[in-house]
């Protein structure tokens, strides 16, 4: 499902001219052979669930699908909708092409994942910490090295603004592994901290080696592909999958261990109330 809001919505209704039920100048043959190119099958049943024309399945499709997916055959419809002519030197069609293309942008270079450690960010006010996801989230597309490098930085800040808040501030520059070795066992989210007597012991201790290991993973990714480190002039980097997978991991570990933080903070005891006076005798 994407996560397109329903302002975004109509910004693309207006522009493809969905109100009728058509998709711009498509008719059923050229709109399936559109999508075709796309390797989506917009004919498909799973897309007129309500209702038979191009402007139903679409509205369908950008319900259904996930983010990347959906910006891949929006950004597909606005070259279309430029490549015709259609522009026709409108100033408030320009507008609207541009405001389009940034919902794109983040539809493709966001993904759901960075919606909850926004989130988190915005519960520790940690101004430094937005900044990285920001920079993460919108060089995914257009700089996969950055969102690489960017990705293992977040984990550091994380690590870093986690230990700050539970008294132990990190002194000096340590290794992110060392950083995340350090979080995790200040949150009891090491292998051995599960019974071997419980349920699934096995399964639980690997994940949380797998956890443990996503910052050292991220740095080493990071020194090999990402931006941080000089390379020879004939240097390959990654392509936006894999940029995404390392923010996605990045956001994930994140997310996880920020919850675990909040949840394990010792509440604070209730305000004792002060005894009601007696009331006057008159």
């Amino acid at each position: 499902m994407s996560s397109m809001t329903l302002g975004e919505k109509a910004k693309f209704e207006r522009l493809l001219k969905m109100s009728d039920g058509y998709v711009l100048d498509f008719v059923d043959g050229s709109f399936g052979a559109f999508f075709a190119e796309l390797e989506i099958d917009i004919h498909d049943q799973k897309y007129q669930t309500i209702g038979p024309s191009k402007a139903k399945k679409l509205r369908a499709f950008w319900t259904i699908e996930d983010d990347h997916t959906v910006g891949r055959a929006l950004l597909a419809l606005i070259e279309h909708h430029t490549d015709n002519g259609r522009r026709l030197f409108d100033i408030k069609v320009t507008e609207l092409i541009n405001q389009c293309r940034e919902i794109v942008k983040r539809l493709m270079g966001a993904g759901p994942s960075l919606n909850p450690l926004k989130e988190q960010a915005a519960t520790f006010n940690a101004r430094y910490l937005t900044d990285q996801i920001r920079r993460m989230e919108s060089s995914i597309q257009t700089d996969p090295a950055l969102a690489i490098g960017t990705a293992k930085e977040l984990v550091e800040t994380c690590c870093k603004t986690i230990l700050d808040q539970r008294g132990k501030p990190v002194k000096g520059m340590p290794e992110v592994s060392t950083l995340t070795k350090d979080v995790l066992k200040e949150l009891k989210l090491v292998p051995e901290g599960v019974p071997d007597a419980s349920r699934g012991s096995d399964v639980i201790k690997g994940i949380l080696r797998s956890l443990g290991s996503i910052g050292n993973d991220l740095a080493q990714l990071r020194g090999l592909y990402g931006t941080g480190h000089g390379k020879h002039g004939q240097a390959t980097g990654l392509h936006v999958r894999h940029a995404r997978l390392a923010a996605g991991a990045a956001a994930t570990f994140c997310t996880f261990i920020f919850e675990t933080h909040l949840e394990s903070q010792p509440k604070a005891p209730p305000t004792p109330v002060a005894p009601t006076p007696p009331a006057a005798p008159w």
